[in-house]
Formats: structure tokens, sequence, C-alpha cells
């Protein structure tokens, strides 16, 4: 590793034995170094680590720039860590193949509610495409009128006007309808649904969403639009505490409405 610093000109000995080519460093070359390995540990390429340390950074610039990169590889493993998550489902999903039909599921009567909402586009239906636009969302919901809400907070979806994707809606319910600056009123229609808690994270919720699916099937339902969910326990403390109702609409037999 030294002599290729040496190479590239990042750390140069103090002097080198002409003898035996053997390169010789002092003590006050260590916080260079020092320097230089934590800055590559964190992903600068040894080009960009050359030029930070010849632009002779101070320690509180250099701090600051590793607290940003460290900031930066631990959203990237909360990241990695969702994506890893989605994958375990789906081979949940692939193992439940042929399985009996979940028993949590009910038949119910979802009646009707005037919502504030705000949306956003997002490029489909998956988890991992509709996370990062509905998170955004209700932080805006909630900051506009969490004290005046009349129920839990609630998504559910439509088909955009024109285009890919699907539109994500996220809102809660408003006590006596009363209009919310900055937010759309929507009155949603009561459904009959079918339903069921998903428990835990939303990165894995493709499991629950399959054994809705299957028990409605199975049961000689048809679904009848998009889900829409419910998050009883969300968003706050430990992920696996969450508690998100899934509700399909469904229509008895034949072709859905």
């Amino acid at each position: 590793m030294l002599r290729h610093y040496d190479a590239i000109g990042l750390l140069r000995p103090a002097r080198v034995d002409a003898s035996t080519g053997y390169r010789y460093y002092e003590a006050a070359q260590l916080p260079r170094l020092h320097r230089a390995v934590a800055l590559k540990e964190l992903g600068f390429t040894l080009v960009q680590v050359r030029a930070v340390l010849d632009d002779q950074v101070d320690v509180a610039e250099l701090r600051g720039m590793l607290r940003l990169r460290r900031a930066e590889l631990q959203e990237q493993i909360a990241v990695d860590a969702e994506r890893l998550a989605r994958v375990e489902a789906r081979l949940m999903v692939i193992g439940m193949e042929g399985a009996a039909p979940s028993d949590e599921v009910t038949i119910r009567r979802v009646p009707g509610a005037r919502v504030a909402t705000v949306s956003g586009l997002a490029a489909g239906y998956g988890p991992e495409q509709i996370g990062p636009v509905i998170g955004p969302l209700f932080a805006e919901v909630r900051r506009r009128l969490d004290a005046a809400a009349a129920g839990p907070p609630l998504a559910f979806y439509t088909d955009p006007p024109e285009g890919d994707g699907i539109l994500v809606h996220a809102g809660l319910p408003v006590a006596g309808g009363v209009p919310v600056d900055g937010c759309v009123m929507v009155d949603l229609p009561a459904i009959e649904a079918a339903t069921i808690v998903h428990r835990g994270p939303m990165a894995d919720v493709v499991r629950t969403g399959h054994s809705l699916h299957t028990w409605v099937e199975a049961h000689g339902y048809r679904s009848d639009g998009y889900f829409r969910e419910v998050y009883h326990v969300y968003g706050r403390g430990d992920p696996d505490t969450w508690r998100t109702e899934l509700q399909e609409p469904v229509v008895a037999g034949g072709a859905a409405g």
C-alpha cells in the first residue's frame, strides 16, 4: 500500500535507503496517512484523497466531510437493508405457492370518509417505488393537519390521467370535513373490502398482499380496485410493531366492476 501511495504521490517517504530501497517514514507523516486511510475507507478514490490532502483541508472541515460521507453510507445501508427485506418477502411469497389461503382475512363494509390529501406520482405499484414517494407525502400531510385528524392516516391509489406510473394519495380523515389549506379534499366512497392486517415494515408487504389476493380468489371474490392502506401503527418506534390494514375492494363472483 505504501509503495503504491508513493508511486501516485499520495504519501512520499521521508527518505529511501539507496542500497536497500527501503522506505522510511517519520511520525510527522502519520496524520496524513490517517487521513488518507479514513477517506479511502469512506469510499473516496485515491485521486480524490490526494486532492483533499493536497488542499491542506483543516481538521474541522475534514471532520465535516467525513461526517457527510458517513451519513451517505448509512443512508445507503438503510436502502440496501430495505431492498433485502423486499427480496426476502418475495422469496416467502414463492414459498407460499400452493399453500392454503390465510385465515386472517375478513370481509367487511368500509365506511366512506372525507379525507385531506396530498398526492405524488410513483413509477410503479411495488413497495420499492411507492416507499420513496409516500414517506414525504405523509410528512407533508401530517405537518398540515396532524392535530385536526379524525382517524389514522391512510393511503389510496389511482391511475394517472395520462402516462405511466400510479398516483399515490396520502391523507388523514378530517373532523367535520373542514377543508385544509394545501390539501385536496377527497370523499372516499364506502366499499366492500377484503381486509387483513400487515405486521411490520412495509418493505415486506408483498407477502401479506399475496395472502390477501389468494384468499379473495379462493373464496369466489374478484378484486375491484387498488388497495387502500390504513396505518394504525406506523412511522414511529420499532418497525416490527407497525400495523397496517390492507383493504382490497372486492365484488362477489363474476368480473370486477
